[in-house]
């Protein structure tokens, strides 16, 4: 199958998971310090050609409400961008509450997120591809 590669996307840093092969299993990678979306997009696209990316799924931050705001365009032009540089599928999905999630893991296995942000934005990534793929992909067995 195909390795995919999840973004939640901030202001500062942008958090990178990696899907295995299968597509069915997330884990955190790194974090990108962002300066700009040209510089962001091509240490991503660097990175997803090292890795054998062939898609991405970038953080859609709604409102609680399900409303798009700022947040949620500057996530959208970036994804397009991406797309655009790239040449590869990039889907949006909705990271809603991801980052607040992330740091809730990181307390339970004992590091503070207040002394590793970079872990929470690769963390949230590795939570919102889980929860693409698991919503998206059929599951093994399942009538098709």
């Amino acid at each position: 199958m195909k390795r995919i590669l999840g973004i939640d996307f901030g202001e500062k840093r942008i958090g990178l998971a990696i899907s295995g092969p299968e597509a069915r299993l997330v884990v955190p990678l790194t974090t990108v310090g962002r300066t700009s979306d040209s510089q962001a997009i091509r240490q991503i696209v660097d990175i997803a050609l090292q890795e054998g990316v062939e898609g991405f799924v970038v953080g859609d931050p709604l409102n609680l409400n399900g409303s798009r705001g700022p947040a949620s365009a500057r996530a959208t032009s970036f994804a397009r961008k991406l797309a655009q540089e790239s040449g590869l599928s990039v889907e949006m999905t909705d990271e809603t509450l991801t980052s607040v999630e992330a740091e809730q893991r990181l307390r339970e296995v004992g590091i503070d997120p207040r002394r590793h942000p970079e872990k929470i934005d690769a963390t949230a990534a590795q939570i919102l591809l889980q929860q693409y793929l698991d919503e998206t992909l059929p599951r093994p067995g399942a009538d098709e």
